[in-house]
């Protein structure tokens, strides 16, 4: 796969901001939020699936919302907070939602689970006491091919059990 090509014309300096970082980039608006994540920013932890905005390994959140990357114009979410799995950790930390899962062994080969963890972290901001069947409704289109879901929706659970604990959203 070569580098995409556009003219100087339809290159633009489009302004994001990622992890609390402002980050100016130079390219077509219509590229996808995942390919500037990850072949610009170096930010590998959104993952490539099925690139149809149908798997979920590619979710990013956008001002607190679940978005699939791999199909959002990265124009569409210029100025706008948005935060993927590097933003999660503070100082050194991991995140509730990120204990969690390795708590209840929640992952297996990894894909998916930044993912996961992003559209789960939606679900509990929103949420921040969901039931097992809104986990289930709300996690229904982040696939896992290792088939983990049941230990995914315990740690959604033992995460927002913290979250409350702690006063955390």
């Amino acid at each position: 796969m070569g580098l995409p090509h556009w003219s100087s014309k339809e290159a633009e300096v489009i302004e994001l901001h990622i992890n609390g970082v402002r980050h100016r980039v130079v390219g077509e608006p219509n590229r996808s939020l995942l390919s500037v994540l990850r072949e610009d920013l170096d930010l590998t932890g959104t993952k490539y699936g099925c690139g149809e905005g149908q798997c979920g390994a590619c979710t990013a959140l956008v001002e607190g919302r679940a978005v699939r990357s791999c199909i959002t114009p990265v124009h569409l979410v210029a100025g706008r907070p948005i935060t993927t799995i590097e933003g999660l950790a503070q100082g050194g930390r991991l995140h509730p939602l990120q204990e969690a899962f390795l708590e209840v062994s929640a992952l297996q080969c990894g894909y998916c689970t930044p993912g996961m963890i992003m559209s789960g972290l939606a679900l509990l901001t929103a949420n921040p006491d969901p039931s097992e069947a809104e986990i289930r409704r709300f996690m229904n289109g982040n696939i896992c091919r290792c088939g983990t879901y049941g230990r995914i929706v315990h740690a959604i659970q033992r995460a927002a059990q913290k979250m409350r604990k702690e006063g955390r959203r």
